[in-house]
């Protein structure tokens, strides 16, 4: 069969891989095992329900062999092997953990590949064999089939696929090392020390024994005594094929045998994550369901999160074995940022994956790891507010919905870990909130718009302050609902400075109000007129202080609902509209101006009205529908 070409994406890759002075070239053997493991991982799996494979968990292992002779490393697994056609589908694919990262860093460093930092950080899979080797033979039995595949390549010019004997299923990777050179002594990693402390580095948690043949020292009698009739010995280098990994999961060891630094070390590697998870939670539970557990809190959110591309990061294991790879049934949409492992023997392997996640026990399991990560972040809020503060601009919005979820099931489980604005620098939980209300404070006020400091300025806010009480400046459409969902905390009912009644006004206050706005409605109405349908109504403001105008609301749409509802994935709910109200400040000066224009320049009133409209949306945030026309009327009116 004649060579074929690499895809220009894999082409690229490989051209990298094979020119670049990139150092970190040692985690090759990295890749090659885990594929390896994969690999055993699936004939595994499969052998729960097909018998004929043949073979118990004892029998399966991953060998490592080296011929100094020949610069030949070969990495063998007598996994579920390959066939022709995955052969080429699937030797030289990009890993898909952090492939778009690598692409758009590719893009933007086209003429520096040494700069493409993302090698041996996010996995390059197959391709890192090329790090080292200047050519890669792959010789693989698919499980089932009596045909063997050879794949083969020198690099970016191509490879060659082509029938071949194997004896047995599985998969052996040769790898030839290339040539020693000033930068470079490749010839290293034909040293059996050299490889063996790569896998304790890398792939000591591989839970398939990986085999080398360790040479040491051995002392033999040689027959003769010295002088004081003693026996003489010498030394001799022997060779046994020993395991150089542990196999035993880092989540089955005890909290003596494994810190959390190795815990750490052992998230960074499995989700190829640069950064340092932010919380970290171990459980040894037993009693009427008993599991271990290993969770972290990512110390990023993932860059494909809220998309069909983001799976639950927790893989689950009965015994060691891996039941799913991606179990979201563990925890609930609201914990999806969570990763790590849970392995519980009291799981059945004789049931469908569809029954196994409706499982009574998996329940069980899945409502107390929620206690345990809840608890973690409390415990972070407390010990390390700063930390839990960027924890939640990462991943506040997954708690945000599962507040407002399933019309708020779930919000008395989550409002302890919200945390909102008071100020530019300051956040506090609900329960903050409360316990440092004065007396004098009936309800908990807060401000809504789409940053934090337009939420600040909003006109509507300055009494309330100057009364000594704080706000919750809520900087997302989302936290109005979320609010909503919650709906009090410790008996106090929230208050929406634009839309809701303050509680400042006595009942004369309110009469004299009203009786204002009867001795202005003529006024109120045109004003109303002569902007229009987009209004409900026109009224006299009892909030403002400093500002001519506001706008706000009637009903329960707000304006920043508004704006949510406008991104909604319906063409139904992109049409929902708030029922707008224009206040008017009745001890401002452009209230007099309207006022006198209204009795003696009809013309330049209704200009002034619409001024004050537009001006208006403008402090909520509203894009103004012609800007051109706003700027002819304000030149107009100098």
């Amino acid at each position: 069969m004649g060579k074929k070409q690499f895809k220009a994406e894999s082409k690229r890759l490989l051209d990298l891989m094979i020119n670049s002075i990139y150092t970190n070239k040692e985690i090759f053997l990295r890749e090659i095992i885990s594929n390896a493991s994969d690999a055993i991982d699936k004939l595994c799996y499969l052998s729960l329900t097909d018998e004929n494979v043949g073979l118990s968990r004892s029998d399966y292992k991953i060998d490592i062999a080296v011929n100094k002779d020949k610069r030949t490393i070969t990495v063998s697994d007598n996994g579920i092997g390959m066939s022709m056609e995955e052969a080429e589908n699937n030797l030289g694919v990009i890993a898909k953990s952090g492939s778009y990262k690598f692409k758009g860093e590719m893009k933007e460093n086209e003429t520096e590949p040494e700069d493409i930092s993302i090698i041996g950080q996010f996995g390059v899979g197959f391709y890192s064999a090329f790090m080292v080797a200047d050519e890669v033979t792959v010789i693989t039995r698919r499980y089932g089939s009596d045909e063997a595949v050879k794949w083969q390549s020198k690099g970016a010019d191509g490879y060659t696929v082509t029938p071949c004997e194997k004896e047995t299923v599985g998969t052996d990777v040769i790898m030839h090392i290339k040539p020693d050179t000033e930068e470079e002594i490749y010839g290293s990693y034909l040293e059996t020390w050299k490889l063996k402390a790569l896998v304790k580095k890398y792939s000591d948690y591989v839970r398939w024994p990986i085999k080398m043949d360790i040479e040491h020292q051995e002392r033999f009698e040689t027959g003769e005594k010295d002088e004081e009739g003693n026996p003489k010995y010498e030394y001799k280098m022997v060779s046994e094929n020993q395991t150089v990994n542990s196999m035993i999961p880092i989540w089955q060891r005890s909290k003596n045998e494994v810190t959390d630094d190795d815990c750490i070390q052992f998230y960074k590697e499995k989700n190829r994550d640069r950064k340092d998870p932010c919380a970290l939670v171990r459980i040894n539970a037993e009693g009427a369901v008993s599991y271990k557990a290993m969770l972290f809190v990512p110390g990023e959110e993932n860059e494909n999160a809220f998309t069909g591309d983001n799976k639950g990061g927790i893989t689950l294991y009965s015994n060691n074995v891996m039941i799913m790879e991606h179990c979201d049934k563990l925890v609930h949409e609201y914990f999806e940022f969570v990763k790590g492992v849970v392995d519980s023997p009291d799981l059945s392997l004789n049931i469908s994956r569809e029954i196994l996640q409706h499982d009574r026990q998996l329940q069980i399991i899945g409502q107390n790891i929620e206690k345990r990560i809840k608890n973690e972040l409390l415990k972070l809020m407390k010990e390390d507010r700063p930390k839990y503060e960027e924890f939640f601009k990462n991943f506040g919005l997954h708690l945000k919905c599962g507040v407002c979820d399933e019309y708020g099931r779930y919000k008395d489980f989550l409002k302890d870990l919200l945390i909102f604005y008071t100020s530019e620098d300051k956040m506090v939980t609900l329960k903050e909130y409360t316990d440092n209300m004065p007396e004098s404070q009936k309800v908990i006020y807060y401000a809504s718009a789409d940053s934090l400091k337009h939420a600040i300025s909003l006109p509507q806010c300055d009494e309330v302050r100057s009364r000594g009480y704080e706000i919750l400046y809520l900087t997302m459409p989302l936290d109005e609902m979320v609010l909503q969902a919650i709906r009090e905390q410790d008996g106090k009912l929230f208050c929406n400075v634009v839309t809701d009644d303050l509680g400042f006004d006595t009942e004369e206050d309110k009469k004299a109000a009203e009786e204002k706005n009867i001795e202005n409605r003529e006024l109120l109405d045109f004003v109303k007129n002569a902007v229009g349908d987009e209004l409900k109504s026109v009224t006299l403001s009892r909030k403002l202080t400093r500002m001519p105008c506001c706008l706000t609301t009637e009903g329960g749409i707000t304006l920043e609902m508004e704006k949510y509802f406008r991104n909604g994935p319906s063409e139904e709910m992109r049409k929902i509209r708030a029922n707008r109200v224009l206040e008017l400040n009745p001890e401002h000066k452009a209230f007099a101006v309207l006022k006198d224009a209204a009795e003696n320049d009809k013309e330049k009133a209704e200009k002034l009205s619409k001024v004050l409209y537009a001006l208006a949306e403008l402090m909520a945030g509203i894009e103004i529908e012609d800007p051109a026309e706003f700027t002819d009327m304000v030149s107009e009116l100098f």
